[in-house]
């Protein structure tokens, strides 16, 4: 059965169409048409338009709840992520894989309109996924508003019509932001398992918690916390079914503790490389802890584990 990740995630956006005022939002409409909903440019925002937007990222297939978690004596808002068909949730829809550059614009789009623009070719081949959907939802990471000019590229690439195209705008240092950041908990872990060559189907289930950021001033530091909150603060628990001979091996390899740069704020790492991206480890993007949990055989399988001295320094706390 095909579950459309954009038709998913118009039930979230209509909610937030419908609360803006108490979710301290704007929207607004262009002359193309397009919807665009502004979640921290001009405008508050609110931890729950962050958790809705969490919940549009997943295109109908998760769940994000606030709450608050102990790491170390650190006693930190946080959200709680479930997703089912987790390849589809995180991957297929959440990640922020399309590097949308359209004359000065430039924006990393996430959510489920990556999925009918299918920009990221070979992700999707990978993953087997096409959504079908007269209407996009596209979440991008941005403090500039999208003119028409940007708003018609995205929506000729997912053919269809800009007036049924949704931009939600959310700067990385923003109140939703900061909580939509942490709510890529479980799809961290998806994309490690990816690069490690894993068979994504036997994931049939994912479950996350990282602790919620608080709001710095600019966008490149936010950044680096949003990651700390994962790599030194997040858990995630996959359950996975068929043979469960290779799991012990495989869980040893997803928490960001692999990697040789593990163990510093992510903002200090980030300039120690000249602020270049190719020099950073792929292998340190993983949750701080994994478990997985076998469904036939009911066995659990650990790694990893919270680093409270590292999330201290991050968040200057």
């Amino acid at each position: 059965m095909h579950h459309s990740v954009n038709q998913g995630a118009l039930e979230v956006v209509k909610e937030i169409l419908d609360r803006k005022e108490e979710l301290l939002c704007i929207v607004k409409e262009i002359g193309s048409g397009t919807t665009l909903i502004d979640a921290g440019i001009d405008c508050a925002g609110t931890p729950e338009l962050g958790r809705l937007i969490g919940e549009t990222c997943l295109g109908g297939l998760g769940v994000v709840r606030l709450t608050r978690m102990f790491v170390g004596d650190l006693d930190l808002p946080a959200v709680i992520v479930s997703a089912e068909q987790p390849k589809i949730a995180t991957l297929g829809s959440q990640y922020a894989g399309w590097n949308i550059k359209v004359g000065k614009f430039h924006a990393m789009g996430a959510g489920p309109a990556r999925s009918l623009a299918r920009e990221e070719k070979e992700l999707y081949e990978n993953i087997d996924y096409h959504d079908v959907s007269k209407e996009g939802v596209i979440v991008l990471e941005t403090r500039v508003a999208p003119t028409e000019e940007v708003t018609e590229y995205i929506a000729e690439k997912c053919g269809i019509a800009p007036s049924s195209l949704y931009c939600i705008l959310v700067p990385t240092a923003s109140v939703a932001g900061s909580v939509q950041s942490s709510s890529r908990v479980v799809g961290v872990g998806l994309h490690k398992l990816r690069q490690i060559g894993f068979d994504l189907n036997r994931i049939k289930r994912g479950h996350g918690v990282a602790p919620i950021a608080p709001v710095t001033k600019n966008d490149n530091r936010a950044k680096a916390l949003g990651n700390d909150c994962i790599l030194y603060g997040g858990r995630t628990f996959y359950h996975v079914d068929k043979d469960s001979d290779d799991l012990r091996a495989i869980v040893e390899k997803l928490p960001s503790s692999t990697s040789s740069q593990y163990g510093r704020p992510f903002y200090d790492l980030f300039k120690s490389v000249n602020s270049d991206f190719n020099r950073v480890d792929p292998l340190l993007f993983g949750p701080a802890e994994v478990t997985f949990n076998h469904i036939e055989s009911g066995a659990v399988y650990h790694a990893g584990g919270l680093n409270p001295e590292v999330l201290h320094l991050s968040l200057g706390m």
